[in-house]
């Protein structure tokens, strides 16, 4: 059974307990808040959004909606963590267990769906090791270091566990959720976070920021959600659809727009689906707002543009 807290908080004072879950509480809000907005943010290829349920015919924004907030509590225990434990081979079995047990209300919320199973591992890793972090190490790139040491333990309480994404890394050869933990989480830190930053230091909506930080994961990222449905075709047209957003100056220009309209149209054609970067999407909002020091992540402001496939 999930434990409420990293069992070290027992030798913890009462008021460094308090200070800790708070601390953890605040985390997971801004966990659920960033899956939340990246939920919401609007037109995105393939994926559910304002519009509708792209090309996922068993899940909504509403069951998305309802799915962050079922494992929020889940996310609160995984940030339970003391300022300045270590990553460790218990640490790690035990973040797996909560893990698991964040998967089963997930299940449970959306009446079996997958909507948030590769989130959690992701979210999971990284606001636990910035619950780990002292108050000035609270920057993206030793999080996500954190975050990759944790990682490398086993959880040998179910070694032999293979999802899908394993599967399709391993046949493909591409790094997988895994292997991007694993490597400090690179299409977060060097890729979302800094075409986030730069759109809105350009004076860019943050939608259009979001939208963009995105599609720069897309365009560089081997994504195993794209490869499982549609195999290489599937993951060269989201790569290079997204790459040709980019290379028109984002979605924030007239052309930019039409790019990605056209490569919304082709993912749905093919019935894929960037899971694998929306996850990271959301990792880049919770780390944007961790290291900005912010109480909430920014609701999405994006609004919809007609339905899937429309002229």
């Amino acid at each position: 059974m999930r434990t409420d807290s990293w069992s070290d908080t027992a030798f913890m004072s009462p008021q460094a307990l308090s200070n800790s879950q708070a601390r953890a509480k605040h985390f997971a809000g801004l966990a659920q808040q960033a899956l939340i907005a990246e939920a919401e943010l609007t037109p995105k290829p393939g994926l559910v959004d304002r519009r509708g349920s792209g090309v996922h015919s068993d899940l909504s924004l509403a069951i998305l909606r309802h799915s962050a907030f079922a494992i929020e509590p889940y996310f609160s225990a995984m940030a339970s963590i003391p300022p300045g434990t270590a990553p460790s081979q218990p640490l790690r079995e035990w973040l797996a267990l909560v893990g698991r047990e964040a998967e089963h209300a997930m299940f449970k919320a959306t009446g079996g769906s997958n909507s948030h199973k590769g989130a959690i591992w992701t979210l999971g890793l990284l606001l636990s090791a910035a619950a780990m972090g002292e108050r000035d190490e609270l920057d993206g790139r030793t999080i996500a270091t954190s975050a990759s040491k944790i990682a490398s333990f086993e959880d040998r309480a179910l070694p032999r566990l293979v999802s899908h994404g394993d599967v399709v890394a391993k046949r493909y050869g591409v790094m997988g959720a895994r292997g991007e933990a694993l490597c400090g989480f690179p299409h977060v830190i060097n890729v979302g976070l800094p075409m986030l930053h730069l759109r809105r230091a350009i004076g860019a909506t943050e939608s259009v920021a979001r939208l963009d930080a995105l599609l720069s994961i897309m365009s560089r990222l081997d994504d195993t959600c794209l490869l499982y449905r549609g195999g290489k075709e599937g993951l060269m047209a989201a790569k290079g659809g997204a790459a040709a957003v980019e290379s028109a100056g984002g979605n924030g220009t007239p052309i930019g727009r039409l790019r990605l309209k056209h490569l919304d149209q082709q993912l749905l054609t093919l019935g894929v689906s960037p899971g694998g970067s929306g996850d990271l999407l959301a990792a880049t909002l919770f780390l944007d707002a961790v290291e900005r020091g912010e109480n909430e992540v920014q609701a999405d402001q994006s609004r919809s543009e007609g339905t899937y496939g429309a002229d």
